[in-house]
């Protein structure tokens, strides 16, 4: 039975990770063979795993909807010439793209987790990583790696909220979870901004000598903006709330980075340009729309995000109106789909999309021809989402069954902790990974395996706070090989079909993640 209930995690990883079937067809596949063994073998009743694959075509939906807005964004940027202004942006801060990708990818991506989460910042920032010269496998998988340390408080909070409300719903609770995954990030996300530039010049740098003087000579660097957030997180958590951990922490660092860059602290004299891609197109130079114009649709997204996750009044507006979530599918109380709709980044994105249309050229004509051709540009990865979501739906509803068994996660997790549970803590973060790897999601994640989490802490005489933090820490380290993550973004960045690809490269980053996460949490049990 544990393979059986293991199949919505193995058949993935062989069929995209070592076959290289694109997601349409590999994860058509794993729908299939995990809805026949949902029936078969857990006993699940047609009208559950029917009500499973309309709540997935739901869920897609406002997947879709993200992507969409994210997509607008790109192709009205690229329409009005802003790309090549943000472009040449950065390039006046630094030409050496080493450091635009921790600024990208980690911090600006790290801001936009803080604020909106739900895949949203790899959606973002794959794009304008391409823009400054990235290869469009680099950007991806860099984005995805990227999105990892920031995600165990993404969308203000909500990991916590939300995905640890079966466990405990008391602030005080919450805020001390955050502060042990601080504590345990001061040991391992410090060296994100690290593995980040490791994959970008051991992956996609040139196969040449130099490889490693230009990864050692920004070392100091990188564990010196690694250690800054790391600490920045550790105080918002300890004075302010683990709410602002996600927002506050990119925010602060983003400018700790930019004065590093301009007064050359801990930084080599030569810079290195370009080394994996052999695009010729150079910067614009016309500077004819200023920086804060180009950049004006990324601002109004953030300040959009942020004024409707923290001012109540409006967000009880957006959430009440316009809300097409659908609950109790087919009469089952557990089996529900949300969509708020104004209250969605998708929504917030496609406004700010036309906001930047009307700042930066003043009209609105080319919204509808671009609206058309991106919809159009989404139908495969509108089957890809909905297959993989119809597989991890009848995974999560499986508790709905008439074996009088256990969903197939907590079958899992029940298995795993009857012999690991003395070594519980090091597998904690790895149990969180596999529920994001799944489900798509640090929150869902935490929902279904943070009790679970928090039992076997207590029966391993563990501290519960500890285990819960590798719980999230993990969940949030699940977005680099979350597939429908992976779906999502190379949509935007057109690589639709090299979803195998982009796993196999995530893969090992997560892994280490997680057992430098499980160490260190070994070594707190010794000492505290």
């Amino acid at each position: 039975m544990i393979l059986i209930a293991l199949s919505a995690v193995i058949l993935p990883l062989i069929l995209l990770g070592i076959l290289n079937m694109p997601a349409t067809k590999g994860m058509s596949i794993s729908a299939t063979i995990v809805l026949l063994e949902g029936y078969f073998f857990w006993k699940m009743p047609s009208k559950v795993l029917l009500a499973s694959i309309l709540q997935s075509v739901h869920k897609a939906l406002p997947i879709l909807w993200i992507l969409f807005g994210a997509l607008m964004m790109l192709n009205i940027l690229q329409h009005t010439g802003a790309i090549d202004r943000i472009n040449s942006g950065f390039h006046q801060i630094s030409a050496d793209m080493r450091l635009q990708l921790i600024l990208v990818a980690f911090l600006f991506g790290g801001l936009i987790e803080g604020v909106s989460g739900f895949g949203t910042p790899a959606m973002v920032t794959a794009p304008l990583m391409i823009a400054l010269g990235y290869s469009p496998m680099a950007a991806v998988t860099l984005s995805l790696v990227a999105d990892s340390t920031p995600a165990s408080f993404g969308a203000v909070g909500t990991p916590l909220t939300v995905g640890l409300s079966n466990v405990s719903d008391k602030s005080d609770f919450l805020n001390n979870i955050g502060q042990r995954i601080t504590q345990l990030d001061l040991f391992s996300g410090t060296f994100m901004p690290l593995l980040l530039v490791f994959m970008l010049i051991f992956l996609f740098g040139k196969n040449d000598e130099k490889k490693s003087k230009d990864f050692l000579a920004l070392v100091p660097w990188t564990l010196f903006i690694g250690l800054v957030y790391s600490l920045f997180a550790l105080i918002v958590s300890f004075l302010i709330s683990y709410e602002f951990v996600a927002i506050l922490a990119p925010f602060f660092t983003i400018i700790v980075a930019i004065i590093s860059i301009k007064i050359n602290f801990l930084l080599p004299k030569k810079i290195l340009q370009k080394p994996w891609t052999t695009s010729t197109k150079e910067i614009k130079s016309d500077h004819s729309m200023s920086l804060l114009t180009a950049w004006s649709p990324y601002i109004v997204v953030i300040l959009l995000l942020l004024a409707t996750r923290t001012i109540m009044p409006l967000k009880n507006f957006l959430t009440q109106n316009i809300n097409l979530s659908w609950n109790n599918i087919l009469g089952f109380k557990q089996i529900n789909s949300d969509w708020e709709f104004l209250y969605s980044p998708g929504t917030l994105l496609t406004i700010a999309a036309i906001i930047g249309l009307l700042l930066q050229v003043k009209s609105l004509k080319s919204f509808l021809p671009t609206a058309k051709k991106v919809a159009f540009s989404m139908k495969s990865t509108a089957i890809a989402l909905i297959v993989t979501l119809i597989m991890v739906q009848i995974f999560t509803n499986s508790e709905l069954n008439q074996s009088n068994i256990p969903s197939m996660p907590m079958y899992i997790a029940q298995v795993i902790s009857k012999y690991l549970s003395s070594v519980w803590i090091v597998i904690a973060p790895f149990l969180g990974q596999l529920g994001s790897f799944v489900t798509g999601s640090t929150t869902v994640s935490t929902l279904t395996f943070g009790q679970i989490q928090a039992d076997i802490a207590t029966k391993a005489g563990v501290g519960t706070d500890l285990v819960l933090a590798a719980q999230l820490i993990g969940a949030a380290a699940g977005n680099m090989i979350c597939v429908h993550n992976i779906v999502s973004v190379s949509s935007v960045v057109g690589l639709t079909g090299q979803e195998g690809n982009i796993l196999r490269k995530t893969a090992v980053p997560a892994l280490i993640y997680g057992l430098v996460v499980g160490i260190v949490g070994f070594i707190f049990t010794l000492v505290i």
